[in-house]
C-alpha cells in the first residue's frame, strides 16, 4: 500500500509495476504467520533470518536472497517485460535490512542487463566490515567493549560466521560489489526511538544508539573507510513509518527515477 501511494503521487503508476515480496514466518511462538498450502515458511529471527538472506525455515537449500533473484530474474526477461528500463530495489525496517545486505551479497546484479538501484530505510542495523564502531566524537574507533558484547563481530552486524546466501559469497567480493552498486540509504528525521522491532542487543547498539544515527554513522563508515559513495538522506518529520519515508517529496525521484 505504501508503495502504491508512493508511485502515484509520483505520477508513476502508468510505466511502473510494484512488486510487495511476502516473507510468512510461522514458528508457533514468536511469529505466527498462516501460511497457505505450499508457502514457504522462513526462517523469522536471529543470524539466518529471512532478513539477511537466511535459509527458509522448511528448506534448507532455499534462501530468502535467492528468492529475491529470481524476481529479478523474470522481471528483467524481456519477452515478459520488453520495455523495462530500471529495477529499484527498496526496503524499509525489517526490509532495509534486507536490502541492506543483498546490495552486498547478491550474484545477479550484473547479469540482468537491466540498471537495477537499491533503498535503504529505516534498518536497525548494518553489516561492518571490521570491528571499528562509531563514537560520540564522530567517526570509528575499535569497539572498546568488544569482550562484553557476544556476537558484535559475527553475521550478520559484521562479516564473520556467515550464513545463508551471504556464506556463499566472499568477504573481498561483498567488499567490492557494495562499492560498485548504486544505493540510497535513507533515515527518519524522528527516528529516534525504540520501537517497531528496534534491536536493542549489544551488537546493533554498537553501532548507534538509534536508527537515525546508525545510518548516518554507518554511511560515513563505508565512504572514509571503504570509498563507498552512497547517496544519503535524511527525510523529515519522519519517524519509523514506512508510508512517510517512501512518499516524501524528496524520496519520490529516488524510488521512481525518469
Amino acid at each position: 500500500r505504501s508503495a502504491v501511494a508512493a508511485a502515484f503521487l509520483a505520477n508513476a503508476l502508468d510505466n511502473t509495476i510494484v512488486i510487495s515480496p511476502r516473507f510468512a514466518s510461522n514458528n508457533g511462538k514468536t511469529c505466527k504467520d498462516s501460511l497457505a498450502s505450499g508457502e514457504v515458511n522462513w526462517t523469522c529471527s536471529g543470524n539466518n533470518s529471512w532478513r539477511v538472506g537466511g535459509v527458509a525455515a522448511d528448506n534448507e537449500s532455499l534462501t530468502s536472497y535467492d528468492f529475491a533473484d529470481e524476481i529479478l530474474r523474470k522481471l528483467a526477461r524481456k519477452n515478459v517485460f520488453p520495455n523495462l528500463k530500471q529495477i529499484v530495489f527498496a526496503g524499509h525496517s525489517a526490509g532495509g535490512q534486507f536490502v541492506s545486505r543483498y546490495v552486498m551479497a547478491n550474484q545477479v546484479h550484473e547479469q540482468l542487463g537491466v540498471p537495477v538501484t537499491y533503498v535503504i530505510a529505516n534498518p536497525s542495523s548494518y553489516a561492518y566490515f571490521d570491528g571499528n564502531r562509531p563514537v560520540a566524537t564522530g567517526g570509528v574507533q575499535p569497539f572498546n567493549d568488544a569482550a562484553n558484547c557476544t556476537n558484535y563481530d559475527r553475521w550478520p552486524y559484521v562479516m564473520q560466521q556467515r550464513t545463508g546466501y551471504a556464506a556463499r559469497v566472499s568477504e573481498d567480493q561483498l567488499k567490492k560489489q557494495l562499492l560498485a552498486r548504486q544505493a540510497t540509504y535513507m533515515v527518519g528525521e524522528l527516528d529516534t526511538l525504540p520501537i517497531a522491532g528496534f534491536d536493542s542487543s549489544c551488537p546493533a547498539m554498537a553501532q548507534g544508539q538509534h536508527r537515525l544515527a546508525r545510518g548516518k554513522a554507518y554511511t560515513e563508515y563505508i565512504k572514509q573507510n571503504y570509498g563507498a559513495q552512497p547517496a544519503f538522506m535524511i527525510i523529515p518529520l519522519c519517524g519509523h513509518n514506512a508510508r512517510c519515508m517512501f512518499t516524501a517529496d524528496n524520496a519520490l525521484p529516488v524510488l521512481f527515477p525518469r
